[in-house]
Order: C-alpha cells, then structure tokens, then sequence
C-alpha cells in the first residue's frame, strides 16, 4: 500500500481539488456556490430548522461592508467580502473559532492555501491592515447578529460569553435585498442560487 498522503475532494463537476495543494483551476463557481451553501456556522446550531451557511452569511458580510462606507466598495473590493471564507467551502468545513488553535500549524496551513488559490483564481488583492480592520468590523457585526437571531443567545451572552463586542443588528440586511422572513436561514438550494448569482453579478463588473 502506498504511504502517499492523499485528500483529493471530487467536485459535482467532476473536477478534483488536491486540499493539500490546490490550484486555481480545482474547481467551477458552482462548485464553490454549492460546498459554501451546504457549510455551516456555527457548528451547524440553529434555533430555526435550517442551520446558516456560510453562503447565506458571505452575503451579509458583504451587504453590511457596503453599508458601512460613505460609498460602495469597487467590484474587487465587494468580491473579497463576498469570497472571504471561500477556503470553507471548498474545505467542507467551518470550523469554531475558539477550537482554530487545538488544530495547529498544520491545519492553519492548509487554509492559508486554499485561501491562495482563491485570492488568485478571482484576483483578489491582498488586504492591507486598514481594508481587513473594516472587513472584520463587517464580520464581527455579522456575526452577533447571527448568534441572537439565529443561534438563539442573548444580547447579553454575545458580549459576555462569546466575547463578541458588536451590537448585534435589529435589521436583517438580507430581508431587505430577499424579501422573506428576517433572519430566517435558507435552504441549501436557495443559498447556492442567491451566492452564484452574487458571484456572477460582481464578476461582471470587473
């Protein structure tokens, strides 16, 4: 038997990702569309019957960054926010921050390679402190608003327990673009669709 190490991912397109050396040519958007909407936070926990997927929340992360500034990002710019945890959809896997460090060098390796190969496949400039200060406020914000509205914490246990200092949002950004329930975490078909659609959108204005 050989003693390769192999983590070879088969694609619905049939094209193969090597995780340990990726290429930007592993995969198709869809691809990527369908592994993000079928990853999800928080560990996949939800008070809702649907957990929230990474797609659904890439969205956000990017309507909340538009939001924030006197202007909207450029189309590069947009495309970062809404590809910024790309390498988990391609991974399969979202993990928990607070258990990043019990995974090691080794596993922080890995996704710092696939984050490569996505930065180069849409050409993605590479952040500068400044940029990445204002995603992460984007993300931060995102992220307690998840864990009230959808997780089911309180406003309180967000600061307190999770040690996350945003205030969560009231008002769900994605009901005012979709329509529908605030807040509500969508199917994998729909998020796959809405993140596709949104891939392509700023593609275009490239």
């Amino acid at each position: 038997m050989s003693n390769e190490i192999r983590a070879w991912v088969r694609m619905p397109s049939a094209k193969r990702l090597d995780l340990l050396d990726p290429t930007p040519f592993d995969w198709e958007d869809a691809d990527l569309a369908l592994g993000l909407a079928r990853t999800y936070r928080w560990g996949g926990h939800s008070a809702w019957p649907l957990p929230l997927s990474v797609a659904q929340h890439s969205i956000a992360v990017m309507l909340i960054r538009r939001a924030a500034g006197a202007r909207p990002p450029d189309p590069v710019r947009e495309l970062r926010e809404l590809l910024h945890d790309a390498e988990e959809g391609l991974l399969g896997f979202d993990c928990i921050s607070v258990l990043k460090p019990f995974l090691g060098e080794a596993f922080r390796e890995l996704t710092q390679r696939l984050e490569q190969a996505v930065f180069l496949r849409y050409g993605l400039p590479h952040w500068t402190s400044r940029e990445h200060a204002l995603h992460k406020r984007a993300d931060r914000l995102a992220a307690a608003s998840e864990a009230v509205h959808v997780v089911g914490w309180s406003r309180h246990e967000v600061r307190r327990t999770l040690k996350i200092s945003a205030t969560p949002l009231d008002v769900d950004p994605l009901q005012q673009l979709y329509g529908g329930t605030p807040w509500e975490p969508w199917t994998p078909v729909l998020a796959c669709e809405r993140f596709l659609e949104q891939l392509n959108l700023l593609k275009g204005r490239l």
